[in-house]
């Protein structure tokens, strides 16, 4: 069904006007004429804001800040929209518009009968403010030491066991900590060790409780649960025998499988406040993928007694819905209560709050590792310094140089075409895992469509009986971008194509495992000659080629940048202009919230 025409159908005046710059789209415009006519509200300046909230919801926002609305880049949209100065309202007469409307409530206290709730410069939607609050209420009430820490002397002996006198002093940290709070939050980039810590905060736990705790694994999505749960079995290699033993046992799960989604509900569970879940210890792997919807409804399901362990690289693209919970918690972080900060000075570590930062790169080389830290600091000069200076596995290029890049899709493609060719599969898996040509467009001359056009050109050009010209072919690099559970398939999981004398298989790689089904079986999948950045999350390649959209795209940030470095273990390559990294550094995806003033403040209201 065609959208209807906005010029024709919208009456003139400021909804319009803003809609034709881009910067509204027809669901942003349709809920603010809908929800003003039930409200009888016919000011278009609050019409405006509310469909401003709307569309900030959909940019990742949990509100809209109207101190800094002028300023925002709406990062859902791959082009910037063009919003002329004296088109937006003045802005005192618009915060009076909007507080003298019968669709806002006000401040934090006024009860929730309107759509709309300003709380000091942060306009919300009254579910996201309700959901925020939850949020902030559990997190607040779970920093209060409980009756069940263990003694400082169980906290040495477990400590001594476990890392010996040589341990990484962060990871030590991470398991004091966790032993020693009821939220923790482990923070590290790809590379620093999550999952090992994570190993021995689990031994930590079982060696400090008085009786063996129920623990659960979760993640945001099915693929970060699979790799959590191969991920942890591997590690559990480094602890004592016996606890190895103990914790071999334990799966990961969905968040949403964990709470149990009731039918025909997409945020209801049946494990709430009234029916808690049953665990001493939940884990959740990819915290910043978690939104605040989904945040809110976690916490309230935890026993009040159980500990939350929250895991994640704060630093890296926040979730596609509202919301970047995990990096709110980690700024507002604050030091530990004074009872538990001297039981971890008596372990012999440092004074910490609930977060414990882990900074050493294990995987990456120190120049990769060097040029993350430097986009993560905004340090202009100092990540142009690095990109340009051609040290061990940084390559910066002001344009595609065609050549280059061919001959390294060309190379590490025909490997993995030719592995597929001949049933070699673990082969073709790995060589699928060399290099990936990473965008942060999906359209256009930046994006994915494009860019995957070329290298299936120059496979054809290079690669002898490379034929892409059939559905499915041995060689044909595979994303799935739909769950099927009946398939043991997950959203993002990748895999290729390989011939079996005269049938064709998509396997997938699981860790050691492979997991094989007939292509023919698979609907939501698409070639991967080519991702964006979003999907390559939580995935690690030995070589990576990123592409830098122009200066002027919205979706040009220091965590898109930084995300798509870290995927690399030994190379990285960047396509684009100086202005374009030197933009890329300086622009912060901030996503407005009010939740990590709220947290530092210690009031959940």
């Amino acid at each position: 069904m065609n959208q209807p025409d906005l010029a024709v159908s919208l009456p003139e005046g400021l909804l319009r006007d803003m809609h034709a710059t881009g910067l509204l789209s027809w669901g942003d415009v349709h809920v603010a004429q809908k929800v003003s006519f039930l409200f009888d509200e016919r000011d278009q300046r609050v019409q405006v804001a509310l469909a401003l909230t709307v569309r900030a919801l959909q940019a990742g926002s949990i509100c809209l800040d109207l101190s800094s609305v002028r300023q925002q880049r709406f990062d859902t949209d791959e082009t910037q929209a063009a919003v002329p100065d004296d088109l937006w309202p003045e802005p005192t007469a618009w915060r009076g518009a909007i507080e003298a409307s019968d669709l806002v409530s006000l401040g934090s206290e006024a009860p929730p009968r309107r759509p709309l709730r300003l709380v000091g410069d942060l306009l919300y939607l009254e579910r996201y403010w309700q959901e925020e609050s939850t949020v902030a209420g559990e997190l607040l009430a779970r920093r209060s030491p409980t009756a069940q820490e263990p003694s400082p002397s169980t906290l040495l002996a477990a400590r001594r066991e476990l890392f010996g006198t040589e341990g990484d002093p962060d990871h030590e940290l991470a398991a004091v900590v966790s032993a020693t709070s009821q939220v923790t939050v482990i923070a590290g980039g790809p590379g620093t060790g999550k999952t090992t810590t994570l190993a021995r905060v689990l031994g930590m736990l079982v060696r400090t409780a008085p009786t063996f705790p129920s623990i659960a694994l979760a993640a945001p999505t099915g693929k970060a649960a699979v790799r959590m749960e191969e991920a942890l079995t591997e590690a559990l290699g480094g602890l004592p025998t016996d606890l190895a033993q103990a914790l071999s046992g334990l799966r990961a799960t969905t968040i949403h499988r964990l709470l149990g989604p009731l039918p025909e509900t997409r945020n209801r569970f049946s494990h709430d406040q009234g029916n808690p879940l049953p665990h001493d210890v939940v884990v959740i792997d990819e915290a910043s993928m978690v939104s605040v919807t989904l945040m809110a409804r976690l916490l309230p399901a935890l026993r009040p007694q159980a500990r939350l362990i929250l895991v994640g690289d704060p630093n890296q693209l926040a979730p596609v819905e509202a919301g970047a919970v995990l990096a709110d918690i980690v700024e507002a972080a604050t030091p530990a209560p004074p009872g538990l900060a001297a039981v971890r000075r008596t372990s012999g570590l440092p004074d910490s709050g609930p977060v414990v930062r882990l900074r050493r790169n294990y995987r990456s080389t120190p120049t990769i590792a060097a040029l993350a830290s430097a986009v993560l600091a905004g340090d202009e000069a100092a990540t142009v310094q690095i990109a340009a200076s051609g040290g061990a596995g940084i390559c910066f290029e002001a344009q595609a140089a065609d050549t280059g890049l061919a001959r390294r899709v060309v190379v590490t493609g025909g490997e993995m075409i030719a592995a597929a060719q001949e049933g070699r599969v673990r082969d073709a898996l790995d060589a699928l895992e060399v290099h990936r040509l990473l965008c942060a467009h999906r359209r256009g001359p930046f994006g994915v469509a494009q860019w995957s056009r070329r290298v299936e050109e120059w496979l054809v050009e290079g690669v002898a009986g490379f034929d892409p010209s059939q559905i499915w072919y041995p060689g044909r690099p595979l994303m799935v971008t739909q769950n099927a559970r009946d398939l043991g398939l997950f959203n993002g999981d990748t895999g290729v194509v390989v011939r079996h004398g005269d049938e064709l298989r998509a396997h997938f790689a699981r860790g050691r495992q492979i997991h094989s089904v007939s292509p023919f079986l698979l609907d939501q999948v698409q070639t991967i000659h080519a991702m964006t950045v979003h999907k390559a999350q939580g995935s690690q390649f030995d070589e990576v080629t990123v592409v830098l959209p122009p200066p002027d795209s919205p979706l040009l940030t220091q965590e898109l940048l930084y995300t798509a470095i870290t995927r690399a273990k030994r190379e990285v390559t960047l396509i684009g202009s100086e202005e374009s990294l030197r933009q890329a550094v300086r622009h912060r995806a901030r996503r407005a919230s009010g939740l990590r003033d709220r947290l530092r403040s210690g009031e959940d209201v």
